[in-house]
């Protein structure tokens, strides 16, 4: 049965959790606490895929062991039960002597989906399931995303004028690069985001219009695998996304398109295009994509329907006419306040 302070060392597991977040695909972020008589005597995280899961953290750090049988530990997800790079948490469990375990949520990877729960029970321990379960599954959202929908987890990000446009009318002779909507503190704040996900996106007309890097510069992590969208392949061969600073791939309809350091994926043309292209990156193993534009590419994930997070900034100067928001119908759920602009998100779960 739950006992009254469930909740609250399991909020413990999900903060150990979320310190490794950005660093742990494609393995889900977990956290683990073993606890006796109400003093924690063990704690630990997953720290990075390949190595060892959070469960051996937490009990390799209990100095006595002989507390473990009279012991809890509460794992934010099911422990696994199955070989894989490292061995099976539900196992270790069982031998060493911990006879109640609190799960905050069920791992829906067919791996394990109910195979770790089961293996603790036919061993005689005791197993309390859902405790902060939405938490949890919040935490993991990419994780859960990608096994249960079969496609990555989607987030929308982009930055309007205070009259509501993403960009200025630009001329043909206009030199590429950004328009630049935001300060500093929201450009750090980005780069801090791309280096939480596996993969950023944005299509042909911005990288024609902006020639962006789209990678980590004003935050320490990993460069995502950079995703460009043109259906013509019409790109300068001289833009920055072809420097070979990260990965890069071309989803487009002309086969012949071939850049260098990246790897072209022949579109079949068909419409929608955004299912296709997020069929063929779910088998690639990408669990999470950020969209960076422009507005055709976010209007068209709009109009999908197979996006999960919008994240807009709005600035304080005013461009007269342009290019519009692509998603007027934002209704944002948060706000932040920064000094040159605001930001709201909207979530579509």
């Amino acid at each position: 049965m739950p006992r009254p302070d469930d909740l609250i060392w399991m909020r413990r597991a999900l903060q150990l959790a979320a310190m490794a977040e950005g660093c742990t695909s494609p393995n889900p972020m977990v956290g683990a606490v073993v606890v006796h008589n109400g003093v924690i005597i063990g704690e630990g995280y997953h720290l990075k895929a390949g190595t060892p899961h959070a469960e051996v953290h937490a009990i390799n750090a209990v100095s006595d062991r002989t507390l473990l049988p009279s012991s809890t530990i509460y794992v934010t997800l099911e422990p696994c039960s199955h070989q894989g790079r490292t061995p099976p948490c539900a196992d270790l469990i069982v031998s060493s002597g911990i006879r109640r375990v609190v799960i905050g949520a069920a791992d829906t990877n067919p791996l394990v989906a109910g195979r770790g729960i089961a293996r603790l029970r036919q061993a005689g321990v005791e197993v309390i399931t859902g405790v902060a379960e939405e938490e949890c599954r919040r935490l993991n959202r990419r994780f859960f995303t990608w096994h249960e929908k079969k496609r990555p987890y989607v987030i929308l990000k982009w930055a309007r004028s205070a009259d509501g446009f993403i960009d200025r009318c630009r001329k043909e002779s206009d030199p590429p690069g950004p328009t630049w909507i935001t300060g500093m503190a929201e450009r750090v704040l980005v780069h801090r985001w791309r280096a939480m996900e596996d993969a950023i996106l944005a299509g042909g007309g911005t990288i024609r219009a902006d020639n962006p890097s789209l990678t980590v510069r004003y935050w320490s992590g990993r460069n995502p695998v950079r995703i460009i969208v043109s259906r013509s392949g019409n790109l300068d061969p001289d833009s920055s996304l072809f420097d070979g600073r990260a990965e890069t791939v071309l989803y487009t309809c002309n086969g012949q398109a071939q850049f260098r350091n990246t790897r072209t994926v022949t579109l079949t043309g068909a419409e929608p295009f955004i299912g296709e292209v997020l069929a063929n990156l779910w088998q690639e193993g990408i669990q999470s994509l950020f969209v960076e534009g422009g507005a055709y590419i976010i209007g068209s994930f709009i109009e999908s329907g197979q996006w999960d997070e919008a994240r807009r900034f709005t600035g304080t100067a005013s461009f007269g006419d342009g290019v519009p928001d692509p998603f007027p119908g934002f209704t944002p759920g948060e706000t932040v306040l920064f000094d040159k602009s605001i930001l709201e998100f909207a979530y579509h779960f």
